[in-house]
């Protein structure tokens, strides 16, 4: 028998957890890092011998460094990545001009990162992977998922070599082709976007500078065969991405890539001196028509899958498990009523169908790359765990289901008192007897008022006095963090 935090050797049988999460992607590495730091026995098991070694989604949006601040990596990824440059667009050998890829978003003390940052996607599991060990986790790899059964207690699941692990909860964060979703017969609705083969490949390349994100347009203006080359921050390297006519097979060799580059650049072919990774789609969308199966819960692109157009597909993932993994932690250690694992789906599915269909309309040229792509305007204002009992209110006001932004006073930022599992009671302007309330003056967004934050940064609970607040945390199964 193995703990949760141990790793499970190929053949182990019997293993035992409280949550078992299918696959170390971004998605079940946050989730692990969450569950982790919650003092919650988690297995994450994948079924490669490594992580992931390309750099497929690169962007990390605004809402989603602030995930990471919260579960203590911000400093790691800021290390790490990168502004984006500019892109310059070529056409025929020439270079036409430059321009933003993401409309700038003004900086402002309710949001500290304001823009994209580039991290590249093995660099990013690289970061969550070490912050999980740190916390004493570890992942399994070499475990293929071959299928599973549930009761009422619980689920076992089995592995290609042998062995089983028997969690009272299983995630399945293994991606578009999630053997988990299709083992429960939950199915995937979406479409293709194009007709047209994508390759996506990391590359070491000489030639061209280091300062922009080229694009290579095609002669023909309706002709698919574009090509970018975008350096990738915080490397050596160059992400390429290249658009192929439909019937074509990307040829993923080094030669393969040597000549597409060489074909549609001013570069030669030896100016490719390295593949690192390489790999071919169609970019698509689907959404999974439920998120939760009895024990058992759907999670990032197992869940839902993104054009690469926008950068959402990883963040939305990643804001997955950020959601998920305070619930599950609520019911398991601290008395939290099963039903507010419900409350998942209820959130997460409606959230992934909109950043679904923005992502989409970027990939078709009918949405910019500005606001709604950081993430920081999402809300939950119909959830059931959304309790807004002031009335009359502005339509700016902050309001229960809101993000609870950042703000400074007295020179401490809330992100630094939000920070943590526990919960935080927002004591704006008035009077409060729990004495775990952390008291302010109004500011910013804050009016006065007592807004009860959860977890995962949002306001749950807003009104203008403690009547119901109680109630609320009891339903909830919360209790207040210290005061600070």
């Amino acid at each position: 028998m193995t703990s949760a935090t141990g790793t499970t050797e190929p053949g182990a049988t019997d293993a035992t957890t409280d949550v078992l999460v299918v696959g170390a992607g971004p998605t079940g590495l946050a989730l692990g890092v969450d569950l982790a730091r919650r003092g919650v026995d988690a297995l994450v098991v994948e079924r490669a011998d490594a992580l992931f070694p390309g750099s497929r989604g690169k962007g990390v949006q605004p809402r989603t460094m602030e995930v990471f601040d919260d579960l203590g990596m911000a400093d790691a990824f800021t290390a790490a990545g990168g502004r984006y440059p500019l892109v310059m667009l070529w056409r025929d050998g020439q270079r036409l001009g430059e321009h933003q890829m993401f409309e700038p978003v003004e900086p402002s003390e309710d949001a500290p990162y304001n823009r994209p940052w580039m991290v590249p996607q093995w660099r990013t599991q690289e970061i969550l992977h070490a912050r999980l060990r740190g916390l004493g986790g570890r992942v399994a790899f070499g475990r293929e998922f071959t299928g599973l059964t549930q009761d009422a207690d619980g689920v076992t699941a089995r592995f290609a070599d042998g062995g089983t692990v028997r969690a009272r909860y299983a995630v399945a964060a293994d991606g578009g082709r999630s053997a988990v979703r299709r083992a429960l017969g939950i199915g995937m609705t979406g479409e293709q976007l194009d007709p047209y083969p994508s390759m996506v490949a990391d590359v070491r390349l000489t030639g061209i500078d280091r300062d922009h994100w080229h694009i290579f347009q095609a002669a023909a203006e309706d002709a698919p065969e574009m090509l970018a080359l975008c350096p990738l921050a915080g490397t050596e390297d160059f992400q390429v991405m290249a658009r192929f006519a439909e019937g074509v097979t990307p040829d993923l060799s080094l030669e393969g890539v040597r000549k597409v580059v060489a074909a549609r650049t001013p570069l030669a072919p030896e100016d490719v001196t390295e593949l690192l990774w390489a790999s071919s789609f169609r970019p698509r969308t689907g959404l999974a028509e439920r998120f939760r199966e009895g024990r058992v819960f759907l999670a990032g692109d197992a869940a839902h899958v993104h054009s690469p157009a926008g950068g959402q597909g990883l963040n939305t993932s990643v804001q997955d498990a950020y959601n998920l993994g305070w619930k599950l932690g609520a019911v398991l250690r601290l008395g939290a009523p099963e039903s507010l694992l419900d409350t998942y789906e209820e959130e997460r599915l409606p959230t992934a169908a909109g950043m679904l269909g923005l992502s989409t309309r970027v990939h078709r040229g009918e949405a910019g790359r500005g606001r709604d792509t950081t993430q920081l305007d999402l809300s939950y204002p119909e959830s059931s765990l959304s309790v807004e009992t002031r009335g009359d209110l502005p339509e700016d006001a902050l309001r229960a289901g809101d993000r609870a932004p950042d703000a400074r006073v007295d020179g401490v930022r809330l992100f630094d008192v939000f920070r943590g599992p526990h919960w935080t009671l927002l004591a704006v302007g008035r009077p409060a007897e729990a004495p775990e309330a952390v008291r302010i003056p109004p500011r910013g967004a804050y009016a006065p008022g007592l807004y009860l934050v959860r977890p995962d940064g949002y306001v749950g609970w807003a009104g203008t006095d403690e009547t119901g607040l109680a109630r609320y945390l009891s339903a909830v199964g919360a209790s207040l963090g210290p005061a600070r």
